[in-house]
């Protein structure tokens, strides 16, 4: 992607490489090489490995345009794209660094660092509300299942199926921890005491260390029932084994009762 778009990719800031971010204008290109900067005019799409892609400063009517240039490089594309809008408003005679309302956010200066900071927040809050509707499902799986129990005593599952909901409970919370970089250091905050402010008040806005404790919560609960219902699988293995066993035994035992029958027939009088 960087390399079909190498005009439009803003230089890195910082060493994360989980993301790109692309600069577009209305201005001809020579002009923007002679240091242009006239906000207003400027586009940006911030795109994470993740899967998000943040767009600022762009029409309703040109997004698919813009993400159509994402879904070239993607794999995997959801059936239902996932989205959320946040307002953001660059006010120089600003008598603070910034402002904080309810969906949207007032700063002094808006430059490429300021969208980078505010581009991780939101691409997180919306991968975020992916893994936790993915959890939730494993959750409602499992709460049928206990339903299930609750009348009839027990459950029919394959192991396969079991070990398959082992590795996506452990994959989504790889994914959350990892590739979002949830609990990462920011380079950008950390040199920078204003951006530090944006990236804290963003992350609070929304939640995410929140969302994860509930993230969290629902995936120890999965855990606890997976637990339960491995062990009810291994206790039916072993009586099986068991069974199979005492069979196996009853028919050596039948066999040499036939034997012992058929040399004493066997004996003269």
């Amino acid at each position: 992607m960087q390399t079909e778009n190498l005009y439009n990719v803003l230089p890195a800031t910082s060493r994360s490489v989980n993301y790109v971010a692309l600069r577009y204008s209305d201005f001809p290109q020579e002009i923007v090489d002679l240091g242009v900067n006239d906000g207003s005019r400027h586009r940006y799409m911030i795109v994470f490995q993740y899967g998000s892609a943040v767009l600022f400063n762009i029409p309703d009517d040109e997004i698919e345009k813009y993400l159509d240039i994402v879904k070239k490089h993607a794999t995997g594309l959801l059936p239902e794209m996932r989205k959320d809008d946040y307002a953001v408003v660059e006010k120089p005679l600003l008598m603070t660094w910034m402002e904080g309302g309810p969906d949207y956010l007032v700063l002094k200066n808006l430059d490429a660092d300021g969208i980078r900071i505010i581009g991780s927040v939101l691409g997180q809050s919306v991968a975020l509300d992916y893994y936790v509707r993915q959890v939730d499902d494993m959750v409602k799986e499992f709460t049928d299942i206990n339903r299930g129990m609750e009348k009839t005593g027990t459950f029919t599952m394959q192991r396969k199926k079991l070990f398959q909901l082992v590795g996506k409970a452990n994959s989504n919370m790889a994914d959350v921890i990892i590739k979002l970089g949830l609990f990462d250091r920011s380079e950008i905050a950390w040199r920078n005491a204003n951006y530090a402010q944006i990236l804290e008040y963003l992350r609070e806005e929304y939640e995410l260390t929140q969302r994860f404790g509930s993230l969290d919560f629902k995936l120890k609960f999965v855990e606890h029932n997976i637990h339960f219902l491995q062990e009810v699988l291994q206790n039916r293995r072993s009586d099986l084994l068991e069974w199979c066993i005492i069979i196996l035994l009853t028919i050596e035992n039948l066999i040499s009762i036939y034997e012992i029958v058929q040399d004493s027939a066997l004996i003269p009088s």
